[in-house]
């Protein structure tokens, strides 16, 4: 769990810091509160030690709302997006026997572009908690916290940058945080997309 929440901070200090090449391109918005909402589906794909393979089916919906007016309080101003996601998600599974999820996410979106770029890609991590219908081996509660680490991009349709189409591979680990034992976690890879529409 630590492992993952190291490799999600460098990553996202390598895309800040990357992100100062382009610093004198860069258009920030001004305002701040809620700036997009996202609607995406994922397809994920889990080893499990007894039953197989896990396949959740995922649909999330994603409220962004802008940081840079609060990182601006703090004289920082970054040159791409800088967003906190608030991810509710429901997931069907149908192996390997039906069940479901169902849980909200807290992310942050760093941006590896200028805001004028028609392709945004960025950095996505964070953590959530979920419950999990599937009894499994690896986890001894239905109750559990998830982390995600994640890239992706927005490629915006119009000049206006309203409308995007968004795809995303997503890393996640569900474990119990040692609540209970069992606790081996359950490792999912996931394949993201769908449409972006920012206000």
């Amino acid at each position: 769990m630590r492992k993952i929440f190291r490799t999600s901070v460098c990553i996202a200090a390598i895309v800040l810091i990357n992100s100062y090449c382009w610093a004198a391109e860069s258009s920030t918005e001004t305002e701040g509160g809620l700036c997009g909402v996202e609607v995406l589906a994922g397809f994920g794909t889990a080893q499990l030690d007894e039953k197989e393979t896990y396949h959740p089916i995922t649909v999330f919906v994603d409220f962004d709302f802008n940081l840079v007016p609060l990182t601006e309080k703090f004289n920082f101003t970054p040159p791409g997006l800088l967003q906190f996601t608030f991810e509710p998600f429901a997931s069907y599974s149908y192996q390997p026997e039906s069940n479901g999820e169902i849980g909200n996410n807290f992310l942050i979106k760093i941006g590896f572009a200028p805001q004028t770029w028609r392709l945004q890609p960025y950095f996505k991590g964070g953590l959530g908690m979920l419950y999990l219908s599937q009894r499994t081996r690896e986890q001894s509660t239905q109750f559990n916290f998830n982390e995600h680490a994640g890239l992706g991009f927005h490629y915006y349709f119009t000049d206006d940058k309203k409308l995007a189409f968004t795809t995303e591979y997503r890393y996640r680990h569900i474990s119990n945080a040692g609540i209970k034992s069992p606790n081996s976690g359950i490792d999912t890879h996931y394949g993201i997309c769908g449409l972006s529409y920012l206000f």
